[in-house]
């Protein structure tokens, strides 16, 4: 399963929301976007977007282990750049709890599947997946995170 999400899963998830996107203008790139790498290591240190468009955010992003998200139109693409995680997608959220009216928060996953992802990995989660940075074997993972909105 894990090789079908991070191969063919990257490309067929691409692949359908630009399909989708292209057709509603949203989820692919307003402008040619350059961020310079001295940059894009300043907002990895702390954590943000690089790139916002309507439609399509790229995040560098450094985390600790955290909570369970669930988003009902945000489609994510992660790539890891550096550390260790126990990563849970699919299942059934546990003390599920909706923040606003896009996500909600949980406190863990009943079932679903582990992922051990390491720098070079890449996962992608599609909308109303619940998705769980479970364990970290170091102090924090860094990755970038492609998120497509699918409304």
């Amino acid at each position: 399963m894990k090789s079908m999400l991070v191969k063919t899963g990257l490309f067929a998830v691409i692949a359908l929301l630009a399909a989708s996107a292209a057709s509603t203008g949203e989820g692919v790139p307003a402008t040619v976007h350059y961020i310079p790498h001295d940059q894009v290591a300043s907002v990895m240190a702390k954590g943000g977007p690089i790139v916002s468009d309507p439609g399509l955010v790229v995040l560098a992003n450094r985390r600790e282990a955290g909570g369970v998200e669930y988003h009902e139109h945000t489609n994510h693409i992660f790539i890891i750049v550096d550390g260790e995680a126990t990563f849970i997608a699919g299942g059934t959220m546990v003390g599920a709890k909706r923040t606003n009216p896009e996500q909600m928060t949980g406190t863990s996953i009943d079932g679903g599947e582990t992922f051990h992802l390491s720098k070079g990995d890449v996962i992608t989660i599609p909308a109303k997946t619940p998705h769980w940075w479970k364990e970290l074997s170091t102090k924090t993972v860094g990755y970038y995170a492609i998120n497509i909105e699918s409304k």
